[in-house]
């Protein structure tokens, strides 16, 4: 999947886009809308958690970390004895989930909190009371989807693209 971020200057047109995205057999759980705080969204898919913050590349790399981390450390507890008689390979592989999961735990409070690392060279539109939309589609069909919403708002520019994964939904 493809995420492609671009910027709208109202709700109405917002609305339009949405709704022609809808009729093309895209999901409302893969439009997202962010808009300046107050703006009412009606209708529109407002951008969760998920899509506002940095949580799931947190818990990504949290999750690395932790694993790294409990591999070597289950390595080191299996070497020195007398603990790697009690540990054995079944100790290794659960110190090594373990801190996989305490990390990727840990990680995901800390991005939770932290604004989504993509959405900062829109801050300053957002802020004007442009409204940024995020739609998630098939990389094969990202030229199609882009003449699509140009249709509705010829003056669109596709800001950016990144890879997503629709796991995370």
């Amino acid at each position: 999947m493809k995420r492609l971020y671009f910027l709208i200057p109202d709700t109405t047109i917002a609305k339009s886009i949405v709704d022609d995205l809808l009729l093309a057999d895209v999901e409302e759980k893969h439009i997202h809308v962010i808009a300046k705080e107050g703006t009412p969204l009606d209708e529109l898919p407002e951008a969760s958690l998920l899509q506002k913050s940095d949580l799931i590349p947190a818990l990504e790399k949290g999750a690395a970390l932790g694993g790294v981390t409990g591999i070597l450390t289950g390595v080191l507890a299996v070497t020195f004895p007398p603990a790697g008689i009690i540990l054995g390979g079944g100790g290794l592989l659960g110190i090594t989930l373990a801190s996989a999961g305490i990390g990727a735990w840990l990680s995901s409070m800390i991005g939770v909190d932290v604004e989504n690392s993509q959405l900062k060279a829109f801050e300053a539109a957002i802020h004007e009371g442009q409204i940024l939309m995020l739609i998630d589609i098939p990389k094969e069909r990202v030229s199609y989807f882009t003449e699509r919403v140009q249709t509705i708002y010829p003056e669109v520019f596709i800001e950016g693209t990144e890879d997503y994964s629709s796991n995370v939904l």
